[in-house]
């Protein structure tokens, strides 16, 4: 059985099936319809011809009757023509007169039960349909029967009988073609909301979790499902919520003991525990900063109509992350636009996203090597490096938080590129991670080009 997957396909497809089998009742239908109406057409003109014959009956003198036709009847019931007849009969069944060779009845087993009767009869493979109604001539009762042939009847109705099919069936094609072009177009502006509501749909994520699907302009027959969504998406609403309070206040509570640990350990009379002590408080202090970083950023919502320096924030970046670079072994080079860049943006978002890439560059480039800043005119910046790169695999793993390459390399948290991940999202640009030919890997950052403010 085929199963179609869109409403629309369903939906037109039974009814072009319902359209088929009606058209189908309807021509059989009209049929019958016209068929009755002929036979009721051509009973009343039997009756009235039979009524036209029993004024033309005269009774004579002697008290015998006479059928004194004018010329224009004698001629349409004469036998050349052979269309119609004619008979009269007495109360007791004897032919008085008839237009048949053989002077017999037109309808020889005529009841005469009552006025008007309509009677059909056979002669060979011919059918004699026609009428016999009751007169009263003087003292006579009489019955005039008038008879059509049904094998020389109207040419006209033969063809409306015959052909009705055939014609009905030409016609029913277009009614059929016309109504099925209408009802998609009402069942697609029929399914519009549902439309609008998928495209809604579509812009719920981690960073918008506040959408809900619209509810008046559902039909009714969904309403319960789009209702039952928004209940879910409420759910997980405020499971996220959770999800980030308890990650800013864990990070929160966790820096005051990194601070009083961090002032004992200055206390300590060994330099090489301090030392050791002092790496691993600022690593951890590290993670703190990066957990309230991503509970900052699920919360952050960026004005539409902010623009930021895009150069200006690549050079306080690098003017800010070069000591440690020097201090590890490691330049900082800015290269590229000397002008302001303007995008689309907040500047210190853009510069919390730089400044991982850089440190995560400087974290992987050899000693002696340079981490250099590109910016360009269209709204992109990259930084490049001198490491390993980024093989193919790890291309879809190194934005998931907590993920690492290295687990025993220390100052690694496996946050940042999850961070720059998050502010791209929020900014609305892409990040795209290459290997360079020379060895070592780039990430670059386009952001949406925007005019200089006023």
């Amino acid at each position: 059985m085929i199963r179609f997957k869109s409403i629309i396909s369903r939906i037109v497809i039974l009814h072009v099936i319902a359209v088929a089998i009606t058209s189908v009742l309807m021509s059989v239908a009209l049929s019958w319809l016209l068929n009755l109406a002929t036979n009721n057409i051509h009973n009343e003109a039997m009756e009235d011809q039979a009524a036209s014959l029993a004024q033309h009956l005269v009774v004579q003198a002697d008290g015998s009757l006479s059928l004194e036709l004018p010329p224009n009847l004698q001629g349409l019931y004469s036998q050349p023509y052979g269309r119609y007849s004619y008979a009269v009969t007495d109360d007791g069944g004897k032919t008085l007169f008839t237009s048949l060779n053989d002077k017999a009845a037109v309808f020889p087993a005529d009841p005469r039960a009552s006025a008007v009767q309509f009677l059909e009869t056979h002669v060979g493979d011919a059918a004699i349909s026609g009428a016999s109604i009751r007169r009263s001539i003087g003292d006579k009762t009489v019955w005039v029967q008038a008879a059509e042939d049904l094998a020389n009847r109207d040419v006209l109705i033969d063809d409306i009988v015959d052909d009705f099919y055939k014609h009905v069936g030409w016609i029913t094609l277009p009614i059929l073609l016309v109504l099925l072009v209408t009802d998609i177009a009402i069942f697609r502006r029929a399914l519009l909301p549902l439309r609008q509501a998928s495209e809604i749909a579509q812009h719920i994520g981690p960073a918008r979790t506040d959408i809900r699907l619209p509810v008046g302009e559902i039909p009714s027959e969904v309403t319960p499902l789009v209702s039952a969504i928004n209940k879910a998406l409420d759910r997980l609403d405020e499971g996220f919520r959770l999800q980030r309070e308890f990650t800013a206040d864990a990070a929160h509570e966790l820096r005051t003991p990194l601070s009083i640990l961090r002032a004992r350990v200055e206390t300590l009379d060994d330099p090489r525990v301090a030392k050791a002590l002092r790496m691993d408080i600022e690593a951890m202090s590290r993670v703190v900063g990066q957990l309230l970083d991503i509970a900052e950023l699920e919360a952050f919502a960026i004005d539409p109509s902010e623009v930021a320096d895009l150069q200006g924030a690549c050079a306080e970046v690098a003017e800010f992350i070069a000591p440690l670079a020097l201090e590890q072994g490691r330049e900082i080079a800015l290269l590229g636009a000397t002008e302001p860049v303007w995008v689309k943006g907040n500047a210190e978002m853009m510069k919390r996203a730089i400044r991982n890439l850089a440190e995560n560059a400087i974290r992987h480039t050899p000693r002696e090597t340079v981490v250099e800043f590109v910016v360009e005119e269209s709204g992109t910046v990259t930084v490049q490096d001198c490491g390993p790169g980024i093989s193919d695999g790890e291309r879809k793993l190194i934005f998931q938080r907590f993920w690492r390459r290295d687990r025993n390399q220390q100052g690694s948290t496996g946050l940042g590129l999850s961070i720059v991940q998050r502010i791209a999202e929020l900014h609305g640009a892409t990040i795209d991670v290459q290997n360079r030919v020379m060895g070592g890997a780039q990430f670059s950052l386009h952001f949406v080009r925007a005019g200089a403010p006023s």
